[in-house]
């Protein structure tokens, strides 16, 4: 069985029929994904901002993160619960979109990033909470800003290349 197979039998099951099929749950979930992508985005936004010095700099960057955090991962839970249940009503047309695929990448860099970060750049956080963050952690924020504004960007066009 390939891949393509997996993703036409997903598409098969009957809530991924549902959702396909109806004129109101792909509308709603779709909705509530880029709602919750807003919270992640902006929550994350705010903590790489003041990674890169530009943003809450009054504010210690543990402080920052530990109040984001929440925001962000609840928000992520729910877009990427939103996220499958969208793809699984197309999963073979979505499983040979250019865009889609490069969102998928870039999700997992941005994880890749977030893990660095939150297990060895960021582990001595409390030593540069009121000055500014060492480059590694600049770099960090950099990465991560530019990974999210592509991964809304490719969502986006995701629609356009169907």
């Amino acid at each position: 069985m390939t891949l393509l197979d997996l993703m036409h039998a997903l598409e098969s099951q009957p809530f991924a029929v549902a959702i396909a099929e109806s004129g109101w749950l792909f509308p709603i979930f779709e909705t509530i994904h880029v709602l919750a992508l807003t919270l992640v985005v902006g929550s994350v936004a705010m903590m790489d901002l003041r990674l890169l010095g530009l943003g809450n700099k009054g504010r210690p960057i543990s402080e920052l993160v530990s109040s984001m955090l929440p925001w962000a991962w609840t928000a992520f839970a729910v877009a990427a619960t939103c996220g499958v249940l969208l793809f699984s009503s197309k999963a073979s047309t979505y499983y040979d979109n250019v865009p889609f695929r490069i969102k998928v990448i870039c999700l997992g860099l941005a994880a890749v990033n977030m893990l660095v970060f939150h297990f060895i750049t960021g582990r001595k956080m409390a030593d540069w909470d009121h000055g500014a963050p060492p480059t590694r952690a600049r770099v960090a924020g950099l990465i991560s800003l530019t990974l999210w504004i592509a991964i809304v960007a490719t969502g986006r066009w995701i629609g356009f290349v169907l």
